[in-house]
């Protein structure tokens, strides 16, 4: 990939990642509950960081001719990173856990990708596009899931779970939920609670 390209990448990766960054939920007005503080929550600011980190993050590895970086899914919370996905050896999985940590911003990365044990067809890949579908079909359908902030992942009906969400009971949920698709064999719980 020449240089031009990867400029045009990053350019339309970055804008794409400062245009969503303003879609958060506002915060509800009214009379205030007493009682414990809850945990804070990210603000706009921190979101814009982060997707500016997740967008750095999946640029420096596409940029990477050692590392196959449409394997690989890149997730951002507050500035911690979330590396996912099937990939094809262990030095892949090393080169892009140090292309990761080496992004400005990043302070953390967690390590949540799995070596593919076959190759795989093309009607295969075309199975595993299908269960991916019914898989975020079925977590959007369910009230108990904020299935936004869950990844999802398939390789010869394997399915792996990956992203942060609201709590432990979300993550045995959208586990249960996955389970429960027509054609998944397994599924990988690759989920961590936010901080």
């Amino acid at each position: 990939m020449n240089i031009k390209n990867k400029f045009l990448v990053l350019t339309i990766s970055l804008v794409g990642a400062l245009s969503l960054a303003g879609c958060g939920k506002s915060e509800e007005k009214g009379p205030k509950p007493e009682g414990p503080k809850p945990e804070a929550k990210t603000t706009v600011g921190t979101e814009v960081d982060d997707a500016a980190i997740t967008t750095k993050v999946k640029s420096a590895l596409l940029a990477d001719p050692d590392v196959k970086s449409l394997d690989i899914k890149v997730e951002t919370r507050k500035g911690e990173v979330q590396l996912s996905g099937f990939v094809d050896n262990q030095g892949q999985i090393d080169r892009a856990i140090a292309v990761a940590k080496g992004v400005e911003g990043v302070k953390k990365v967690d390590n949540k990708m799995s070596l593919k044990t076959t190759s795989t067809s093309v009607g295969e890949k075309i199975d595993d596009a299908v269960i991916t579908t019914k898989v975020k079909a079925a977590l959007l359908a369910d009230p108990g899931v904020k299935s936004s902030d869950i990844a999802v992942v398939t390789r010869d009906g394997e399915v792996q779970l990956s992203g942060f969400v609201d709590s432990q009971s979300q993550i045995d949920r959208a586990t249960e939920v996955a389970k429960g698709v027509e054609g998944v064999k397994s599924v990988i719980n690759e989920m961590s609670v936010k901080k």
